[in-house]
């Protein structure tokens, strides 16, 4: 018995611990729930676990296929309800990223928006918030557009929410990205929120990353080099 009350008073003393360190590692954040906070604060422990682990790092090249239905003639609703039309996007290599707003890759928000300042000038960054993995983006558009925006000054278009897995009410977008039949050769669907689809300056899918791919990964940024 005294063995027990010594271990949970262990249990009790991390775990309060653990909550100031979260208290102190998010003094400065906004808008941001107390899960939100818990996965900012170990955000490093779990891209390091999903790094080791699964087809969450997963790594798809294209092999000189060229697409069947043209990137160009897509369109998608920004998170203020315009429309965002692919057509301007020639000559820039886009980065396409299903998002979420209380996901454990969450905090990749901040190096997107730093990758995507580093190289603007020929290369964009579209998000398409979804809800399609564990109920992890149940906000409105107007609640994710203020939640990127005062927590990582994200500037780079965000669409409005949508489903991005194969089904039928599937953003006409990633029906492209994940049918071979219109980009040429992929039917990978996103693995998990924060999958990445690279086009090239000519609207070919060149490549797919999985979530645990990071935005700082050299084998990322040296794809948009290219």
């Amino acid at each position: 018995m005294k063995l027990l009350k010594r271990l949970l008073l262990v249990i009790f003393v991390l775990l309060l611990a653990f909550t100031g360190y979260v208290w102190v590692a998010n003094r400065n954040v906004k808008n941001m729930t107390f899960r939100q906070k818990i996965l900012r604060t170990v955000y490093p422990a779990f891209m390091w676990w999903s790094k080791k682990s699964g087809n969450r790092s997963q790594v798809i090249t294209n092999k000189e296929k060229q697409p069947l239905t043209s990137f160009y003639s897509l369109n998608a609703l920004l998170n203020n309800g315009d429309t965002f039309q692919f057509e301007n996007l020639k000559g820039k290599k886009v980065l396409l990223v299903n998002t979420a707003s209380n996901c454990g890759f969450t905090n990749q928000y901040a190096a997107l928006e730093s990758l995507y300042q580093s190289h603007k000038d020929r290369f964009i960054i579209l998000g398409f918030p979804a809800n399609d993995f564990k109920n992890q983006e149940s906000g409105t558009d107007a609640e994710i557009a203020a939640f990127c925006k005062q927590n990582f000054g994200i500037s780079f278009p965000l669409m409005q929410k949508s489903v991005v897995l194969p089904q039928a009410n599937q953003n006409p977008v990633y029906q492209w990205l994940t049918d071979a039949s219109k980009n040429g050769w992929n039917n990978k669907a996103p693995s998990w929120n924060f999958s990445k689809y690279l086009v090239d300056e000519n609207g070919v899918l060149i490549d797919y990353f999985g979530s645990a791919v990071a935005p700082t990964d050299e084998v990322l940024i040296n794809a948009i080099k290219k």
